[in-house]
C-alpha cells in the first residue's frame, strides 16, 4: 500500500482534494483508479486510510478508517554531519531517513573537504528535502525528517538537547565501546540528541575541544573505521537495537 503525507488535519469521511505531486505518482505512476487505497498521514501524524474517488472526473480522496501505527524511534535523533563529496549527502539522508532519524544538519568543518557555497546552499537543500519526504514516504514514517545547513559546528550543538555526543575516531581507536550504549540507556521516550560525524578530513581537535567544552560525550563506534556517510547510520541502528529490539 502506498504512503503519502498531506499537510493538514484529516478526519474520517472528509473528502480531500489531491496535491499535484500525490496525483502525479499515485494515479499515472501506481496507476490507482477508484477504489484504490493508500495510507495519508495528516499534519499530526497520524495515519489514515483513503480510497480514490471521481478518478475520471476531479480526483479526490475520501478518508475511510484510522490506522494507530508508530514508525518513529522513541527519541528524537539530530545527525550533524560535515559536508561531505559527491553524492553521499544524498544517499546518507535517503538512509538514515529510513532508519528514522528527525532532522538532519550538515555543516562546513574545519576539514571538510568539500565546501557548499552559499549561492548553491538553497538549491542543495531543497533536493535533499526531496529525497527525505521520497525516503519517508517509502519506509512509511510518521513524519518528514528536516535536512538543514548551517556553518558553525557551535550553533549547533549549543541547542538544547538531552544528550549530546561525537563519533570520535580516537575513541574507537583507544578501545572505549560502552559510552553510547550507557547514554541511550539514560533516555526516557520523548528525549532529544544530537550526534556529531566529521567530514572526509575528520574532526579537528579546535572542534573536538569545542564540542567539550559544550558537554558534548565523545564515543565510539565500534572497532572498524567508518566512512562519514556511513558512522550515521551505525549510531541509528545502534539505538533502535538498543531501544526497540531489546
Amino acid at each position: 500500500m502506498q504512503h503519502y503525507f498531506l499537510n493538514q488535519p484529516l478526519a474520517i469521511d472528509q473528502v480531500v482534494a489531491i496535491p499535484s505531486l500525490i496525483k502525479k505518482h499515485w494515479l499515472k505512476v501506481m496507476r490507482a483508479v477508484d477504489g484504490t487505497k493508500a495510507e495519508f498521514v495528516d499534519d499530526a501524524q497520524n495515519v489514515f486510510i483513503g480510497e480514490l474517488i471521481n478518478s475520471q472526473i476531479e480526483p479526490a480522496i475520501k478518508i475511510i478508517e484510522s490506522k494507530p501505527f508508530n514508525a518513529e524511534l522513541p527519541f528524537s535523533i539530530t545527525i550533524a554531519c560535515g559536508v561531505a563529496k559527491n553524492d553521499k549527502a544524498d544517499w546518507m539522508v535517503r538512509k538514515a531517513t529510513e532508519m528514522g532519524v528527525d532532522r538532519i544538519i550538515f555543516f562546513a568543518g574545519d576539514w571538510s573537504i568539500a565546501k557548499w557555497q552559499p549561492n548553491r546552499v538553497n538549491k542543495k537543500l531543497e533536493r535533499l528535502n526531496t529525497i527525505a519526504l521520497s525516503a519517508a514516504e517509502q519506509s512509511h514514517r510518521n513524519r518528514v525528517p528536516v535536512v538543514e545547513y548551517q556553518a558553525k559546528l557551535n550553533t549547533i550543538v549549543s541547542a538544547d538537547y538531552d544528550q549530546k555526543v561525537v563519533a570520535y575516531e580516537e575513541s574507537a581507536k583507544a578501545g572505549e565501546e560502552s559510552m553510547l550504549h550507557q547514554t541511550v540507556n539514560q533516555m526516557q521516550p520523548n528525549d532529544s540528541m544530537v550526534a556529531v560525524f566529521g567530514p572526509e578530513g575528520g574532526i579537528s581537535p579546535r572542534e573536538i575541544e569545542l564540542l567539550t567544552d559544550q558537554q558534548v560525550q565523545p564515543v565510539g563506534l565500534g572497532p572498524r573505521i567508518l566512512r562519514t556517510e556511513t558512522a550515521p547510520l551505525y549510531l541509528l541502528a545502534a539505538i533502535s537495537a538498543f531501544s526497540e529490539l531489546s
